[in-house]
């Protein structure tokens, strides 16, 4: 496998709790796929896993080197978890056709936060 990009990004834990609370739903909706949605508003502080997939989904579009826009969306891209609590990204849509054509194999996450941040980094690789 050959190294196809990187990506990093930390945001503000308040700033994406501001933004959940200010836009009713819609931020959500707009930037988390309903698997994401309900697995944050399970955890006993929402806003710091919210913040955590954000960044990661940010991380994942530095990565192929789009950015999020015309090439990679924000529910292109999902965080889920493995049992044993890894996490890992489900690409469709644009990513996933963006990721086939330039024959990105796999991309691996790391997810971290605390009280005030959120972080994730994320490694794309080619076939």
């Amino acid at each position: 496998m050959t190294l196809f990009g990187i990506g990093i990004d930390v945001v503000e834990v308040e700033r994406i709790g501001s933004s959940l609370s200010q836009f009713n739903g819609k931020f959500e909706e707009r930037v988390f796929t309903q698997t994401e949605i309900n697995y944050c508003r399970s955890m006993k502080r929402p806003e710091i896993h919210f913040a955590a997939r954000f960044a990661a989904k940010e991380a994942v579009s530095k990565a192929l080197g789009t950015g999020i826009g015309k090439d990679v969306g924000w529910l292109d891209i999902e965080i889920v978890r493995a049992e044993n609590g890894e996490p890992s990204i489900l690409l469709s849509g644009a990513a996933e056709e963006f990721a086939r054509r330039n024959e990105v194999g796999v991309i691996k996450i790391s997810l971290t936060h605390a009280e005030h941040y959120a972080a994730a980094n994320a490694v794309a690789l080619g076939v």
